[in-house]
């Protein structure tokens, strides 16, 4: 009887414990009249969501509203004519040019925050040194990153207006964002992994390459996203060193201009702003396509790591 008792108690408290931490809307806004700083910053909270929400559905909305009527089949034309404005060359210069920066990029980001990580010392000044560097990098102007690669890559180099010059330069304008993405996605595996891997025997390159890099992948490729958004998303750094010629060029040292600098051209000319404004729904569900497809991708890998462990 003791015991049933006890049960019944420990019920009862449970329940109440439920009832205390439940409120009610009533309850709650009478906390907030106690406690009126809560309420105001939750007021602020909410505020800025439905902002941020609301200007990010008016962008959306008015670019499919002034776009998806004039797109027409002219528009993927594989050549470009005054005519017919095509976006073709426009969206496959896009692609190779994505392509080609993370091809560069990717694999020096990597393997730097994977020295800055697993393998430079705490407290080094030169890890230090490297870590202000990228910092550095990643808050100067764009504009400035395309003088850069006109004067090295265009002038210096003899490469002139082409893919590969926007390709180099770009690669080093998000170099700093995989770099930092990565440094972070590594520090985030415990600890405990790679103590485990060690006193099964593994050895540090196998460890890393195994254990704490498979776990790391959903944060790396959150930055090679983010990356991939600023290289569609590029103009004046391409103005200054892939040229706006709009065609698809036969090799990488050919010019040819992207999505976004195909858009910044007709909106500037004035003459085809419909042209324009399909542009952007295209430059638009190929952003969301390329996000789509990376968030997938990361789910996969992230499950698959989880099975293994």
């Amino acid at each position: 009887m003791e015991n049933v008792k006890a049960a019944m108690e420990n019920a009862g408290s449970a329940g109440k414990a439920e009832a205390i931490n439940y409120q009610s809307v009533k309850q709650k806004f009478q906390s907030y009249l106690k406690h009126p700083g809560s309420f105001i910053v939750m007021l602020l909270v909410m505020l800025g969501a439905i902002i941020t929400f609301a200007v990010l559905l008016f962008l959306i909305a008015y670019i499919l509203i002034n776009g998806v009527p004039h797109i027409k089949p002219s528009l993927f034309a594989f050549e470009y004519t005054s005519e017919n404005a095509s976006l073709m060359p426009a969206l496959i210069n896009t692609i190779i040019m994505t392509l080609l920066s993370l091809l560069i990029a990717v694999p020096f980001g990597i393997f730097s925050a994977i020295f800055l990580v697993e393998y430079a010392g705490k407290g080094n000044k030169f890890v230090e040194v490297i870590r202000l560097t990228t910092e550095t990098l990643s808050g100067i102007p764009s504009i400035v990153y395309g003088l850069f690669g006109m004067l090295f890559f265009v002038n210096t180099l003899g490469w002139g207006f082409s893919l590969l010059a926007g390709a180099f330069t770009l690669a080093i304008m998000i170099l700093p964002l995989i770099m930092r993405t990565t440094e972070e996605a590594l520090k985030a595996v415990p600890d405990s992994f790679r103590e485990g891997s060690f006193g099964l025997g593994a050895g540090k390159l196998r460890t890393v390459f195994k254990i704490v890099l498979p776990s790391a992948i959903p944060g790396i490729l959150a930055g090679i996203i983010l990356a991939v958004g600023r290289i569609v998303g590029e103009t004046a750094a391409l103005i200054y060193t892939a040229g706006t010629v709009a065609q698809v060029p036969t090799n990488v040292f050919g010019s040819g201009r992207t999505l976004a600098v195909h858009m910044y051209n007709l909106s500037s000319e004035g003459l085809y702003m419909d042209q324009a404004y399909a542009t952007a729904v295209i430059l638009l569900i190929l952003v969301v396509g390329i996000n789509t497809i990376s968030s997938v991708i990361a789910k996969k890998t992230d499950k698959s790591v989880e099975r293994k462990e």
